[in-house]
């Protein structure tokens, strides 16, 4: 039987990005209470996240950045940190749980004590660049998980799969220079953050879409631009994007997938590389807003973690 791990921390409901912002605490609830409904929480041994230490987010991002998100937080209401990233007083610590999450994920399954973890966290990470924070990021958690498995870990190969609706910018950046990551990114284009489409690099591997790609199309263009590569590149541990706003009814995209395609892109990347990763996944939530399919969603997601 399959050793998975389900991390996650109180504070990561209480950042608070203000009324109607789309990147909401109760996202983190829907998450739970799919969980529990699917009867696979008992599947998965439930942990509390530490908080990231300062040197592991200085790995990819610039100390500088680092230092002033530290201090940003307000002692109360909200402040901007750009246009679409608000922050609360409990939003820095959250923050740093969240990548903690992954850290401690990527030590847990590096250790043998788990096959794969998901981080049901937040905020997101795929958008944090290295000396800015973005698209509702702070500190871009895949990233720094990523960079500590190779550093800390001494793992030659790591695979990052982003099948957020979004272009992740934010991991491109900070791990634009790292080769023994193969980076696959599949997202809506032309649209936020209006990159990627130009990458042209051995081990970044993005694939833009344009707005109303069915599952089956999506399904067809990653197969073709990620699985041979993957299988090629031989990743030692494979990490999820997990952003589940390419969803048919998300309100925030308009990519046209289902729970169903969320679950093959999970079994299909862990069947690619498990000659040489073994099974070997950490996952962390990125987006995803309409409540209901971003439930559905990574219940279908963690079924495939679970399967292996």
């Amino acid at each position: 039987m399959r050793k998975l791990a389900w991390i996650s921390h109180p504070l990561c409901e209480q950042h608070d990005s203000g009324d109607g912002h789309p990147e909401r605490p109760a996202r983190i609830g829907a998450v739970e209470q799919a969980l529990e409904e699917s009867g696979h929480a008992s599947a998965f041994r439930m942990i509390e996240a530490p908080a990231v230490e300062r040197a592991h987010l200085e790995r990819v991002h610039a100390p500088a950045h680092v230092a002033r998100m530290l201090e940003s937080a307000p002692f109360h209401g909200t402040i901007h940190l750009d246009a679409d990233t608000v922050i609360g007083p409990y939003s820095i610590q959250a923050a740093l749980r969240a990548a903690g999450a992954v850290v401690h994920a990527v030590d847990l399954v590096a250790a043998g004590e788990l096959d794969a973890a998901f981080c049901n966290v937040r905020p997101p990470g795929h958008h944090a660049e290295r000396a800015r924070a973005m698209g509702f990021c702070v500190f871009g958690n895949v990233a720094v998980g990523a960079a500590h498995a190779l550093e800390a870990h001494g793992l030659e190969r790591v695979a990052v799969i982003d099948f957020d609706v979004h272009h992740g910018n934010g991991t491109e950046d900070l791990l634009r220079d790292e080769e023994r990551v193969l980076f696959c990114s599949s997202f809506q284009h032309p649209f936020y953050p209006y990159s990627g489409a130009e990458t042209v690099s051995d081990h970044i591997l993005n694939v833009p879409l344009p707005a109303g790609t069915d599952g089956p199309t999506w399904r067809e263009a990653v197969s073709a631009a990620w699985f041979e590569a993957l299988a090629d590149f031989g990743p030692e541990l494979v990490f999820f994007s997990a952003g589940f706003d390419a969803h048919v009814t998300d309100p925030l995209a308009q990519l046209q997938l289902h729970a169903e395609d969320f679950a093959w892109i999970t079994g299909e990347v862990l069947r690619v590389t498990q000659p040489t990763a073994r099974g070997r996944a950490v996952s962390a939530l990125e987006g995803g807003y309409a409540l209901a399919a971003l439930g559905r969603s990574v219940v279908a997601h963690v079924g495939a973690l679970l399967d292996g």
